[in-house]
C-alpha cells in the first residue's frame, strides 16, 4: 500500500534541521529494537513501546525551550533523549541499578529530573496534568514567558482530572500545552469504546480553550506547529489543546500483544511510519545517502552497546532500612527560638488566622488556594483581609476540584515555591485522595523531589454538620509513608504547629477542628514561634495512668481527671504522622496503664495502632490492658442526640474508671 500522506520538507525547514529531526526519531528507534531484545533476554522487567509515534516526543520537545517544563507518559523516550539526557542513566534506571533517578525505587519512566526538566508520570495519569497547571502558574507569576508542556492519551482524556486540569488552566489562563497522543488503543479498548465526539480536541470548546489536530507522524508538521503555538504561548499566556493523530502498533506493554489491532488497520500504519516516511523525503531530496544513514545507525548502536555496557557495570541497589526511612521526608531543621514573653489570649481560629498571615509575609513565594478564600475569606473566616494584603495572584478561588488544586499545588513545589490548599471540609478531601497519596506523598522517596504543600482539613463532630462535614478521617492518611500529620487542640499549639508545616517541605496535613475555633482561648505568642513537628505535649502528668489523645478530645478529658483521686499524665499527641513514640513509651513505662481516646471510630484508627505499638513495646510494663475509647462504628449522624451517643464522651469517664480499677 502506497503511503497518501508522505512527508512534505518545506523551504523554511532547512537541511540540517531537517537531519534533527531524523536523527532525533532514529535515536529513540533503535533504543527501543535494543530494549525489545533485552526484554526477551530477561535483562529488563517490562518496556512500554512508542515505537511509530516518535514524532510526537521529538518534534514537541525539540519546539521547546531547553529551560521549559514538560511533562512525558511512558512512550515519549524521544522526551528525553531530545533533552540529552546521558544514555548510561536511561539504562540504568530501567534496569533498577542505584544510580537510576530513583536508586531502583521505581521503574521505567517514573521518574522526573530537575537538571534536564522532565516530570515523570505515575500509573494514575491524570494528575500529571493539574502537575503542570502548578509548574504553569508558577512561571506566570514569575512573568518570565516559559510554557509547560504535559502529555497524555486518549484513555487518560476520561479521568476526571483532564477536565478538572483543563478547567483551572483555562479559568487562570495558564500557558499549559496540552498534548493527547491519540494512538487508537487503551490497552486494548479501542477509541469507539472511549469517547463519542469525533475529535477529542473538539473538547477544548467546553473550556473556551484553543484547539488543533495535528498528524502525529508527520514531524515536520509536529515541530512546525508546535512551535508556532508555543511561542505565542510565551508572549499570551493561556493554554492549548493539541491531539495528534498516531497509532500504537505495539502491545500497550509487550507482555499484551496486539491481536485485538485489525491486520489492515496495522498495515494502514506501518505505511506511515514516522521514521520512515522522513527517511524517504530526505533520501528524494538527497539531503542524506543510504550510506549515511547506515553510518548513523552504526554509530547510535555502538553508542547505545557503549552506554548499555556502563549501565550494567553500575551497582544495584544495596541499600539498609535506615537509609530507605531517611529517604521518606526531606530532611527539615526546625528553629528552636523561644518566645520573646509577649502572648495574647485568642481563639484557636484567630490562632490558625495569625499563624497563616504570619507564614504568607515570611515566604513570599507562598500560594494559598481554596474554594471561596478570597473575596469572602474562607466559609470559616480564617483568611478574611488576605485578598486585600496579599492580592489574588496569592490568594486565590479555586474552581470545586480538589483533586486539580492539589495537583497544582505540587507543581508549584516543583518550580520551588510553596502552597496551602483549603479544604473546605476535611470530608471533600476525598475528591483529592489520589494524588495525596500516591503523588505528594511518594515523590521524595522516589525521585527526591519535595512536596512543599500544606492541605489545612477542617473537621470534626460537635456542630450538628452531619455526615459529610463532620468527619475527622485522618486515620485515611495514617497508614501512607511520606506524609506529615498535625493536630492541634490548642491556640498555641495551632499557631506554632502551622508555621512549622508551612516552613516544611514535605506534605503536611493540617487538621483543625471545627469545634473548637469559636470555643477554645488560650495565650499565644505574638511573635512566630515554630513548634516541632512530630512532638507530643505533655499537658499535665501524674503516675498512675497515661491517657493519649489530640484533637478536641483533649478538652473532654482535662475536666474528668479532677473527678479522680489518681493522677494521670496525659499526652496530647499533637503531630500523628511522624508520631512521638519515645515519650508515648517513656509514660507508660512510668504509669503501667494507658486509655487512649479518640474521636475517630476505633476500627482501623490511630488509637488501635498505638494500642498493638504499646502492646508490643511495654507488655512487661503493664498493670492492666491497653484500653481504647472512640466513636461508634457508624457515619456520624446530623441530630444532635444522635450525634452525641455516636461520640465517645459520656463513656470517657467509666473507661477511665475501669482502667484505674483493674
Amino acid at each position: 500500500m502506497e503511503s497518501q500522506n508522505l512527508i512534505s520538507i518545506p523551504q523554511e525547514i532547512n537541511q540540517e534541521l531537517a537531519l534533527e529531526l531524523y536523527q532525533g526519531m532514529l535515536l529513540p528507534r533503535l533504543i527501543e529494537e535494543k530494549m525489545l531484545i533485552l526484554l526477551r533476554q530477561g535483562r529488563i522487567s517490562k518496556w512500554f513501546s512508542g515505537i511509530g509515534q516518535e514524532a510526537i516526543a521529538v518534534g514537541v520537545t525539540m519546539a521547546m525551550q531547553s529551560d521549559e517544563y514538560i511533562l512525558p507518559m511512558h512512550r515519549n523516550l524521544g522526551v528525553f533523549t531530545s533533552r540529552g539526557i546521558p544514555l548510561w542513566k536511561l539504562f540504568a534506571q530501567w534496569q533498577g541499578k542505584l544510580e537510576g533517578f530513583t536508586k531502583g525505587r521505581d521503574r521505567s519512566f517514573h521518574f522526573g529530573t530537575q537538571e534536564y526538566k522532565i516530570i515523570g508520570m505515575i500509573s494514575h495519569l491524570g494528575p500529571q496534568l493539574g502537575v503542570a497547571d502548578g509548574i504553569a502558574l508558577a512561571q506566570k507569576l514569575r512573568n518570565n514567558q516559559k510554557a509547560t508542556v504535559v502529555f497524555t492519551g486518549e484513555g487518560g482524556t476520561s479521568e476526571g482530572d483532564f477536565h478538572e486540569a483543563l478547567n483551572v488552566a483555562s479559568v487562570w489562563d495558564l500557558p499549559v500545552l496540552f498534548c493527547i497522543e491519540n494512538n487508537g488503543y487503551g490497552l486494548s479498548t479501542p477509541t469507539s469504546e472511549q469517547y463519542r465526539c469525533e475529535n477529542l480536541a473538539d473538547r477544548a470548546i467546553g473550556y473556551g480553550m484553543e484547539s488543533h489536530v495535528i498528524d502525529g507522524n508527520n514531524i515536520i508538521e509536529v515541530y512546525q506547529k508546535t512551535s508556532q503555538i508555543l511561542e505565542d504561548m510565551r508572549m499570551n499566556p493561556r493554554p492549548v489543546l493539541i491531539e495528534f493523530k498516531t497509532f500504537r502498533r505495539r502491545g500497550h506493554e509487550e507482555a499484551s500483544g496486539t491481536k485485538y489491532v485489525p491486520d489492515e488497520l496495522m498495515d494502514y500504519w506501518e505505511q506511515r511510519d514516522p521514521v520512515r516516511m522522513l527517511e524517504r523525503e530526505l533520501l528524494d531530496k538527497q539531503y542524506i545517502t543510504p550510506a549515511e544513514i547506515l553510518e548513523w545507525s552504526d554509530e547510535i548502536k555502538s553508542q547505545i552497546e557503549d552506554h548499555l555496557n556502563i549501565a550494567f557495570a553500575k551497582a544495584e541497589p544495596n541499600s539498609t532500612i535506615e537509609k530507605e526511612l531517611a529517604d521518606v521526608y526531606k530532611p527539615v531543621t526546625y528553629n528552636n527560638t523561644t518566645s520573646n514573653g509577649e502572648t495574647e489570649n485568642i481563639r484557636f481560629v484567630d490562632a490558625i488566622h495569625k499563624g497563616l498571615k504570619s507564614a504568607m509575609r515570611a515566604h513570599e513565594d507562598l500560594i494559598i488556594m481554596g474554594q471561596d478564600i478570597a473575596d469572602y475569606g474562607g466559609v470559616f473566616k480564617i483568611t478574611d483581609g488576605f485578598l486585600e494584603e496579599f492580592g489574588k495572584d496569592r490568594v486565590r478561588n479555586t474552581p470545586i476540584c480538589e483533586s486539580a488544586i492539589v495537583e497544582v499545588a505540587m507543581g508549584l513545589s516543583i518550580a520551588g515555591m510553596k502552597a496551602v490548599v483549603e479544604m473546605q471540609f476535611a470530608d471533600f478531601v476525598s475528591s483529592g485522595f489520589n494524588p495525596i497519596v500516591n503523588y505528594l506523598a511518594k515523590s521524595h522517596y522516589r525521585w527526591n523531589q519535595n512536596a512543599d504543600v500544606v492541605i489545612r482539613m477542617p473537621c470534626g463532630a460537635g456542630v450538628g454538620a452531619g455526615p459529610f462535614h463532620s468527619q475527622t478521617n485522618e486515620s485515611w492518611f495514617y497508614t501512607i509513608p511520606g506524609l506529615k500529620i498535625v493536630y492541634p487542640s490548642s491556640p498555641a499549639d495551632a499557631k506554632g504547629l502551622l508555621i512549622a508545616a508551612i516552613k516544611d517541605p514535605n506534605p503536611v496535613l493540617y487538621f483543625e477542628h471545627k469545634a473548637l475555633y469559636r470555643s477554645i482561648y488560650g495565650d499565644v505568642p505574638v511573635d512566630d514561634v515554630e513548634i516541632e513537628i512530630g512532638k507530643a505535649r505533655l499537658v499535665c502528668e501524674g503516675k498512675d495512668a497515661t491517657i493519649i489523645t489530640y484533637g478536641a478530645a483533649v478538652h473532654w478529658i482535662l475536666p474528668l481527671i479532677d473527678d479522680f483521686e489518681e493522677t494521670m499524665d496525659v499526652l496530647d499527641l499533637r503531630t500523628l504522622s511522624p508520631l512521638d513514640v519515645e515519650t508515648i513509651l517513656t509514660s507508660v513505662k512510668k504509669t503501667g496503664r494507658v486509655l487512649l481516646v479518640s474521636e475517630d471510630n476505633l476500627t482501623g484508627s490511630v488509637s488501635s495502632d498505638i494500642a498493638s505499638m504499646i502492646g508490643e513495646s511495654c507488655f512487661e510494663y503493664l498493670d492492666a490492658p491497653v484500653m481504647r475509647i472512640g466513636s461508634i462504628d457508624t457515619p456520624i449522624p446530623f441530630h444532635k442526640d444522635l450525634e452525641s451517643d455516636y461520640l465517645p464522651q459520656k463513656r470517657i469517664k467509666e473507661s477511665l474508671k475501669s482502667l484505674l480499677e483493674y
